[in-house]
């Protein structure tokens, strides 16, 4: 039986377009309704036939639907809630799949606070963005973390999670602030840090733009990839989990002046004992399954 027979994504973009890409490819008879904001992507939407229908408006496309899933930027989830809730149906569920959880769900239950909500954050994605950067395939073996609110109908949870495991993804169930503690450190910060070193070097005034992209070794290319995702985004994730993001960043700028200081003073062992810790990180990532152990990312070097 299937979890869902009418869903209605809100937001057409990577995830969105994934998302729907996925639902045509795994649950061929689930009919799929899409809407964006912006009249471009649902032009795009509808040449590559993304949906089995793509409104102009949000309102029109969750009628009947029994799940809804608002793939839209953090900053705009209560507004959207807002603008679907005299068309959500009393019966359907809600999701959203925002990188933060809390001030989000905080959102969406000022607007709708009878709905049956199951936030659902599938841990994957690539620095592209728009309707024609999805495909089926972007959840599966990826982490699918829901955070449900506290009184959520256990039925509701159980529907939404099976849709997503059909969609190939692993799924945890995690407290809405735990979770946003979570991925202040392994998302967040990691995206801060991307975006603040490419801006140094494109700033230094002693090296040239055309260098930097000439001499760019891996490290600073793999910074760029994460640097060049949707800001739009990543502004509103910083926003709207701006406290965890901040406890994490304390830490990891008092973990850099202890490094400042080792290499200072010439402590050789302190930098050793640090870097030799942190490879094991990386062998349990490639462990889990969760990255490429070939050298270098899996480049091909001639």
């Amino acid at each position: 039986m299937l979890p869902f027979s009418r869903v209605a994504i809100i937001g057409l973009g990577l995830i969105g377009s994934s998302l729907a890409r996925g639902l045509r490819a795994y649950l061929p008879t689930v009919r799929v309704t899409g809407h964006d904001a912006n009249p471009e992507v649902r032009e795009t939407a509808r040449r590559i036939d993304l949906c089995d229908d793509v409104t102009d408006t949000a309102g029109a496309a969750v009628i009947d639907a029994d799940l809804v899933v608002l793939c839209v930027p953090p900053g705009v989830m209560g507004a959207v809630a807002e603008a679907i809730r005299d068309d959500l149906s009393p019966d359907a569920t809600l999701s959203e799949v925002a990188s933060s959880q809390a001030s989000i769900i905080a959102e969406i239950r000022k607007v709708l606070p009878e709905v049956a909500l199951v936030p659902a954050h599938p841990v994957a994605g690539t620095e592209n963005s728009g309707p024609e950067a999805g495909f089926a395939t972007l959840f599966r073996n990826r982490w699918c973390i829901l955070t449900p609110p506290q009184g959520t109908d256990p039925l509701a949870i159980t529907r939404v999670e099976d849709l997503w495991k059909r969609l190939g993804a692993n799924v945890e169930i995690m407290d809405a602030e735990h979770h946003d503690l979570v991925l202040a450190v392994t998302s967040h910060l990691p995206h801060l840090i991307a975006y603040t070193i490419v801006g140094t070097a494109s700033d230094l005034e002693n090296v040239t733009r055309s260098e930097v992209i000439k001499y760019s070794a891996g490290g600073f290319r793999d910074f760029t990839r994460i640097a060049a995702s949707d800001p739009t985004m990543w502004r509103d994730v910083f926003l709207t989990n701006k406290d965890a993001v901040l406890e994490m960043l304390q830490r990891f700028s008092e973990d850099l002046s202890q490094l400042q200081r080792a290499i200072r003073w010439g402590d050789g062992d302190a930098l050793f004992e640090h870097f030799n810790k942190t490879r094991a990180i990386r062998r349990s990532i490639i462990e889990q399954g969760q990255d490429d152990a070939a050298p270098d990312f899996g480049r091909q070097h001639q």
